[in-house]
């Protein structure tokens, strides 16, 4: 069996990593993707060589762009790669652009999409993710859910029963496989002189966060506030550094902020397994603190990711306040119930490729 992997953004590669030796175990060919969609050294290539993954067969090298740009590049370069390569399934992961564009080139050419990461919702019409999410659900053939929550949001949608399989998360099977590697290798710690538990981690890139100045100039205030207290560890997205510096507000970010280039997986990993609390947009980072037990506070007005919310280990706090965000930081703790396994047992990347092996 012949499997086409679509994967763009950095997200994708680290569940594309496990999913990829899982189907490699199983037997299944692999023919990977690259679209281009991230394409900074620090945000693509570094992924392939922590992640022990082979190179993509094809790079579509489309960059950045507007999301009608973007999509249409990648909709044009990956359709003849399809019909040169003649896959059974065609994969595609979460929410991106690289996502729907890979979705609706697969099913136009009626070829079976399996989506991995299928039906979250944040019910946020505006997201563009949402609406890349929802529509890669609705042409896909076999949908992955990584939990029940996200199967039932399928079943309301009508989409069949038989279709969708709750199989865990792919990025708990990538932390577990990946944190002792992170722990043995990565200097990131004694490079920023961190104590473990002693800095709070911190990330934004969304457009609605950072392409706003009012927005944006709320976010840095509250960091500021924070870190009257604590150290704030500010690993910078090129998207918000460019805004940072347009907005004038690089330098209302005292020295407590350590501003540092984005970095690879194993330094992210070991970053969040060790910090206090994490602050952020991103809907992998808020999984990954709790996968690393680590309270999370989102910066957004809802996640996707509602069962983190529930279990008290994540809070939602949208930027319209600094010292409400920055108070929401400091009193964040480590529920004290018990939990369960949210996201499965780390086996999701296997049940998955057994699973396409059936479409066979």
């Amino acid at each position: 069996m012949k499997a086409l992997t679509v994967i763009g953004a950095r997200p994708q590669f680290v569940k594309a990593a496990v999913l990829s030796k899982a189907m490699s175990l199983a037997g299944v060919e692999e023919v990977v993707v690259h679209t281009g969609q991230h394409y900074d050294a620090n945000m693509s290539e570094v992924f392939f060589t922590e992640l022990e993954m082979n190179p993509p067969a094809y790079d579509l090298g489309v960059g950045s762009g507007n999301h009608g740009h973007q999509t249409g590049s990648i909709l044009i370069g990956i359709e003849p790669v399809i019909l040169r390569e003649r896959p059974q399934v065609v994969v595609v992961f979460g929410d991106t652009n690289s996502t729907l564009a890979g979705a609706l080139a697969a099913a136009k050419l009626r070829i079976p999409v399996a989506h991995v990461e299928a039906g979250l919702r944040s019910f946020n019409s505006g997201m563009p993710e949402e609406l890349n999410r929802v529509v890669a659900d609705h042409l896909s053939s076999v949908l992955f859910a990584p939990t029940p929550v996200a199967q039932e949001n399928l079943f309301r949608e009508g989409i069949a029963r038989d279709r969708v399989h709750v199989v865990g998360d792919v990025m708990y099977d990538a932390v577990l496989r990946f944190g002792e590697k992170a722990e043995r290798e990565s200097r990131i710690l004694a490079v920023l002189g961190c104590s473990r538990g002693g800095y709070i981690l911190a990330t934004m890139h969304r457009p609605d966060n950072v392409d706003n100045p009012a927005t944006l100039g709320i976010i840095v205030d509250a960091l500021q506030k924070i870190a009257e207290r604590e150290r704030v560890i500010l690993p910078v997205h090129p998207r918000t550094r460019a805004s940072l510096a347009r907005f004038d507000l690089l330098q209302g970010l005292n020295t407590n902020v350590s501003l540092i280039d984005a970095v690879g997986y194993l330094d992210m990993l070991l970053l969040e397994r060790n910090a206090r609390v994490i602050v952020t947009d991103s809907g992998g980072i808020q999984k990954e603190a709790f996968f690393c037990r680590v309270p999370c506070v989102t910066v957004r007005t809802e996640t996707e990711w509602v069962e983190l919310v529930s279990s008290g280990w994540n809070a939602v706090v949208p930027p319209v306040n600094a010292e409400a965000l920055a108070k929401a930081v400091r009193d964040a703790r480590p529920p004290m119930t018990a939990i369960g396994s949210i996201y499965g047992d780390g086996n999701a990347s296997n049940r998955i490729a057994e699973s396409l092996l059936s479409l066979a």
